[in-house]
């Protein structure tokens, strides 16, 4: 790995960040808060929250099993994603590579940044090759992108393949690991030690079923959170999302309980899929979702919407021409998913 001032765009490098009310007297008590212009009623809404989430973060490391110094928390994932973005490429300059296909936003924050993004087609069992991905970079290659289990497809990638990209490569690997908690796979963020060079980004929107509250999080080297946080907004994270993500990591048990549900569901409904003749082929997944390959992806998504049954069409993404993505849902959402489609056979 370079340097990671070298890595850093020069004006974060000696960027001074915002400096908000909380920070400037952080390990201190106190009880009369008179200095950041806040309406003293109305309490507990009318005080800014936590800039960096302290008491969050001690529960979201007691619960993935990464030191507090290791955690970033965003306003979603999509924070998580564009921030590297803004700290380490320099826009029309540098550049980053990315496995294709994959989740969409890693290509939109690189449009926004100015950022030329190089995506490398995955083989026909949607896995990685390392020698391709490396070779694909040169020396303004700042960031590569990796999401396993990877999102449309839904498998995990060759974990010896991952670890191969993170050791030669000299710049950022970023790992999406949203998924990890469907997946047998060990995840990556728990080797952060052994590669300075890694950033591993998780999500509460998937297992632990809190999409609406927005929380978001990226594990790397203190050095490399240090810079996220410099660049983030001051108070990126609310009160509220605060509040419902610790109550919701003390229901580790229920979390669990809807994996069970979910997984056990999942087998269900793919081999259902595989019993259509409107299906050709289901590809293997580690995610709460499942990628199928249909006899005509559009019109059978046409007909599912006139049904109110949303479904994702991928079929113009590389690599999955008449492909579907089914989330796996309740039972009776998705008995209601496959009884559609047996009717739809009779067409």
């Amino acid at each position: 790995m370079k340097p990671l001032q070298q890595l850093t765009r020069p004006n974060i490098w000696t960027l001074a960040p915002y400096s908000s009310a909380r920070n400037e007297y952080s390990g201190k008590e106190a009880h009369v808060f008179l200095d950041a212009n806040e309406n003293p009623y109305h309490a507990p809404l009318n005080r800014y929250p936590d800039p960096l989430q302290w008491e969050l973060k001690k529960k979201i490391s007691h619960v993935k099993g990464v030191p507090v110094e290791n955690i970033f928390l965003g306003n979603g994932s999509d924070e998580a994603i564009d921030l590297p973005y803004r700290c380490f490429c320099e826009p029309g300059k540098d550049n980053v590579v990315a496995i294709e296909p994959t989740y969409g936003m890693y290509r939109v924050c690189a449009d926004i940044n100015a950022v030329e993004y190089r995506p490398v087609l995955l083989d026909a069992d949607y896995q990685l090759n390392a020698d391709k991905l490396l070779a694909a970079c040169d020396a303004h290659t700042k960031l590569i992108w990796i999401c396993s289990p990877n999102n449309p497809t839904g498998n995990s990638l060759q974990r010896e393949e991952m670890l191969k990209v993170v050791d030669a490569f000299d710049g950022i690997v970023i790992v999406d690991e949203a998924y990890s908690d469907f997946a047998r796979q060990t995840p990556l963020r728990l080797e952060l030690l052994q590669h300075p060079n890694l950033i591993v980004l998780n999500t509460m929107s998937k297992a632990w079923a809190c999409a609406a509250i927005r929380m978001g999080m990226a594990f790397a080297s203190e050095e490399i959170i240090g810079l996220l946080n410099k660049v983030k907004y001051p108070y990126n994270v609310n009160l509220l999302s605060q509040e419902k993500a610790m109550e919701m990591l003390g229901n580790q048990e229920d979390v669990d309980k809807w994996v069970s549900m979910l997984l056990s569901e999942r087998t269900r409904m793919m081999e259902a899929f595989r019993q259509l003749p409107i299906c050709k082929q289901v590809f293997p997944s580690d995610a709460n979702f499942f990628l199928a390959r249909m006899t005509d992806a559009q019109g059978i998504y046409d007909y599912l919407v006139d049904r109110g049954i949303i479904v994702r069409n991928r079929t113009r993404v590389q690599l999955c021409h008449n492909c579907l993505r089914i989330t796996v849902g309740t039972r009776s959402e998705n008995s209601e998913l496959v009884g559609a489609l047996r009717q739809y056979e009779g067409m």
